[in-house]
Parts: structure tokens; C-alpha cells; sequence
């Protein structure tokens, strides 16, 4: 991804399991994805790209129904802190019914800043203490403060997946990886487990 002057260019991770009620309307999780790219829009971010919407397992296995997932790329206003960016994704999820009550719950919808330019908060020090926490610890505690780039994004292909589509040259700034090193990185069946959605739904 070309980057933005400042860092005002963001990566998005979304991603939904389960059906929203809207207005006593059932949404299924495409279309709660799709709302939230607009809303986003309204809320001052402009899209540059989106991928295509993927279906991937659910994580941990069997805890819920597959999810389906997608990345964006979005322009926010000169001067908007990552804090305030992070602020209007939660305002969206809480739109949308999305509660915080447990750790990799269900979720009718899941917005994660990924990356802002090539900032990392709130420091390296700090940053490689959440990317290298140990897997029973990130399933108990959640970081208190914004963590960027997020430190689990390397691990995960419904992430590196539909990100690769839209922002493939964008350089992780503390591993120097590419998102196609990242994606290609991870495990062929990983990868091969995130596919697209062909129903629309």
C-alpha cells in the first residue's frame, strides 16, 4: 500500500459470524459487512480498496459458526489520532449490537484497526511483548491501550488473506515483511481454508 503523508492510511480487518437484528430484520454477516464499510464512509474515512468477502473456519475451532471475512484500506482525516480511528470502528461494531463480553466470542461484527502507516504503538518494546504473548494469556487478557500493527496479524490467514488483495506491498514495520511474505508464510492449509464467498451471503 502507497502510504499516506503522516500515516493517515489505514488497513481493516472485518469479519462477522453471526446474523445482526436490524430493525427486526435478520442481517447475515455479508451484509452486515457491507454496512460498515458504508457507515465508515459517513464517519469521515474514505475507502480506497475492499477485497472480496472470504468464508474462514471459526477460531478457536468450534467455538461458533464459519465467519466471514474481508480487508479494507480507508484514507481518515489529516490530523485523526489512531485512538480516534479505533474509536469510530468501535462506534460501528456497537451499531451493530456487537457486545465485548468475552475473548474470540461470536460476534455479529468485528473491525480491527490493523495498521496505521507505518506507526508502531506504543512502542517496539511493548508491541513485541503482545505479539509474542503466549497462547493461554491472549485467550485471558487483552491489551488495555492500541497495539499497532496489530500483533496477531502475522499468524492469522483470514487476515493475510483478504488483506493480500489490497494492500500486497504494504511492509510490516517491524518484521519488514511484505503481506504476501506474511500470507505465503503461514501454512498451506490455512491459507487454502479461507475461501471466497460464492453466494453473497
Amino acid at each position: 500500500m502507497n502510504k499516506k503523508v503522516n500515516g493517515h492510511r489505514i488497513l481493516v480487518a472485518l469479519g462477522a459470524n453471526l446474523p445482526a437484528d436490524w430493525g427486526g430484520v435478520a442481517r447475515v454477516p455479508a451484509d452486515s459487512l457491507r454496512a460498515a464499510i458504508a457507515e465508515l464512509g459517513t464517519l469521515g474515512l474514505k475507502l480506497v480498496s475492499q477485497s472480496r468477502f472470504f468464508v474462514t473456519p471459526c477460531f478457536p475451532a468450534g467455538v461458533g459458526p464459519d465467519y466471514v471475512n474481508a480487508a479494507a484500506v480507508f484514507d481518515v482525516p489529516a490530523g485523526q489520532a489512531p485512538q480516534e480511528t479505533l474509536a469510530l470502528l468501535h462506534k460501528v461494531e456497537a451499531a451493530h449490537g456487537r457486545t465485548r463480553e468475552a475473548r474470540w466470542a461470536g460476534r455479529v461484527l468485528d473491525l480491527d484497526l490493523l495498521a496505521v502507516g507505518d506507526q508502531v504503538l506504543p512502542d517496539r518494546t511493548t508491541y513485541e511483548r503482545w505479539r509474542d504473548l503466549a497462547l493461554a494469556d491472549q485467550l485471558r487478557i487483552a491489551p488495555v491501550q492500541l497495539i499497532l500493527p496489530h500483533p496477531r496479524m502475522a499468524e492469522r490467514a483470514f487476515v493475510l488473506v483478504p488483506l493480500a488483495e489490497v494492500a500486497p506491498d504494504w511492509r510490516h514495520p517491524v518484521s519488514g515483511k511484505t503481506v504476501v511474505e506474511m500470507r505465503n508464510a503461514l501454512p498451506a492449509a490455512d491459507r487454502a481454508a479461507v475461501r471466497p464467498l460464492t453466494n453473497g451471503g
